[in-house]
């Protein structure tokens, strides 16, 4: 066995001055981060009026709330919880399918590759994310007050935000297309009409159906929300049971979301893999 060969540290300092010397700014810009974030942290701890002593005193309360849980029962109202949970599902596939529809044409116009001006891409990808910084629930309330209570309301509340991030995610995708394929359409003498629709559009489409199938699980967790403030749906049902102190059949909503939301990860996840697996053998 040979010697591993002693390294000249002066050498390599020598060599690569700005790795041993740094500059004091440098070298405390990492510990000052630091003290800044922790300090920020204290402070919203004390300005949110956060009290230890009060957070343990709760837990006995929360002790006693899960075991007025348990077991879960529907009492007689199960009829109306399955369609209460019924209209959550189709608030969420609704309001994400129409804004999947809707945002494809116009992400389009927000992607690089399609529009290269910036004079025009820039109104459109800035009312994206004015659309997508307003969140659900807040469309909700303003929905509510247009159209009345009920899923109506909360179908346009998430077709709206999720307008938004459709927009973004789509156009993402589009920019990120191999050029390759657009190339060869141009050269055969095709109209940018072409280009779109067979050049981008089929590397893309997967990817959408994938962003759109995992919309879908995640806006049925939101439209359980939005249903609190009044769109419908399963969260009405189970605001409703909470302010009446009905712990039981609040559990049994509970265990119904939840298990409506692992059937359809679970769906969506076999749709992923079919769509992914098609596109590799294609």
């Amino acid at each position: 066995m040979t010697r591993p060969q002693e390294v000249d540290t002066a050498q390599i300092r020598a060599r690569y001055p700005e790795m041993f010397d740094r500059p004091a700014s440098a070298r405390l810009a990492m510990p000052a981060t630091i003290v800044a974030a922790l300090a920020i942290l204290v402070y919203g701890l004390v300005d949110l009026d956060f009290s230890p002593s009060r957070f343990f005193a709760g837990l006995s309360q929360l002790g006693w709330i899960s075991l007025m849980m348990i077991p879960p029962d529907p009492g007689s109202s199960l009829p109306v919880y399955l369609k209460a949970l019924g209209e959550t599902l189709s608030i969420a596939l609704l309001g994400t399918t129409l804004a999947a529809v809707f945002a494809l044409p116009v992400s389009l116009l927000a992607a690089r590759n399609v529009i290269p001006s910036q004079i025009l891409r820039f109104p459109i990808r800035r009312f994206l994310d004015s659309i997508r910084g307003v969140d659900t629930l807040i469309w909700a309330l303003v929905w509510i007050n247009v159209v009345g209570l009920g899923p109506f309301a909360g179908v346009l509340a998430i077709a709206v935000s999720d307008f938004g991030a459709f927009g973004k995610l789509f156009s993402e995708a589009i920019e990120g297309a191999d050029q390759k394929q657009v190339e060869g359409i141009r050269a055969s003498g095709g109209s940018p009409l072409h280009e779109i629709r067979f050049g981008l559009l089929p590397q893309v489409l997967p990817v959408i159906a994938g962003q759109v199938l995992y919309f879908i699980e995640s806006n049925t967790r939101s439209a359980t929300i939005i249903g609190i403030v009044g769109a419908g749906g399963i969260g009405l049902q189970l605001a409703e049971q909470i302010r009446v102190l009905e712990w039981q059949r609040v559990s049994f909503l509970i265990l119904m979301i939840l298990v409506a939301v692992a059937a359809i990860d679970f769906v969506s996840s076999k749709l992923r893999f079919a769509i992914i697996g098609r596109r590799a053998v294609a």
